[in-house]
Order: structure tokens, then C-alpha cells, then sequence
């Protein structure tokens, strides 16, 4: 069974920062353009950042400026380092492929803001 395991989720303020991780098994890793992806409560799961092979990174217009994705190709790790947060960013945040595959999904890390 895979699993991509995700942490660094928690409470913070609004305009605070807080950094996520995701374990990614290297057969997966290394041949895979990788994404973070959130859901909030009562809306529908959202891509907010992504990252190919080449680390040539994308993200959503309400995260551009905030948000900043990477990847550790020595310890298949994939990063989101998410700054200046607002009320707005709370939700369960999971890390997977992209395009997403159902197999894949985590547990997630819970990103709390409060304003």
C-alpha cells in the first residue's frame, strides 16, 4: 500500500507562517510532478501548489505571493511553505501526484488561521 504522509500542519494567526511536508516513496517521487492540494469545509478539494520533476512550480492565483512549493529530490520530500496565511487557508491540506490519484490520498495535515 502507498502512502504519502503529510505534517506540519497546526493553529496559527492570520499573517502567520507555517511549513508543511510530505514523505513521498521514491518510486513514486521520482517519476512524478507532485501537488498540494487542500479542502475546506464545505467546498470542493482544490490544487494550490504543484511542482514537476524539473521543479518548474505553478500555483493557484489565491496563493501566488504566499505560497512557495519545493522538493528534495535526496530525501523525496515535497515542502509548502505557506506565509502571510489568512482566515481563508484553513482547511485539511494533502499532498499527492499530479494529476491526483485516488490510491494516493493521505491523511492530510489539518492548517487551522485564525483571524
Amino acid at each position: 500500500q502507498v502512502r504519502l504522509v503529510e505534517s506540519g500542519g497546526g493553529l496559527v494567526q492570520a499573517v502567520g507562517s507555517l511549513r508543511l511536508s510530505c514523505a513521498v516513496p521514491r518510486i513514486i517521487f521520482s517519476i512524478n510532478a507532485m501537488g498540494w492540494y487542500r479542502h475546506a469545509p464545505g467546498k470542493q478539494r482544490e490544487l494550490v501548489a504543484h511542482i514537476t520533476t524539473g521543479s518548474i512550480t505553478d500555483y493557484a492565483d489565491s496563493v501566488k505571493g504566499r505560497f512557495t512549493i519545493s522538493r528534495d529530490n535526496a530525501k523525496n520530500m515535497v515542502y509548502l511553505q505557506m506565509n502571510n496565511l489568512k482566515s481563508e487557508d484553513t482547511a485539511v491540506y494533502y499532498c499527492n501526484v499530479r494529476p491526483s490519484r485516488d490510491a494516493f490520498w493521505g491523511q492530510g495535515t489539518q492548517v487551522t488561521v485564525s483571524s
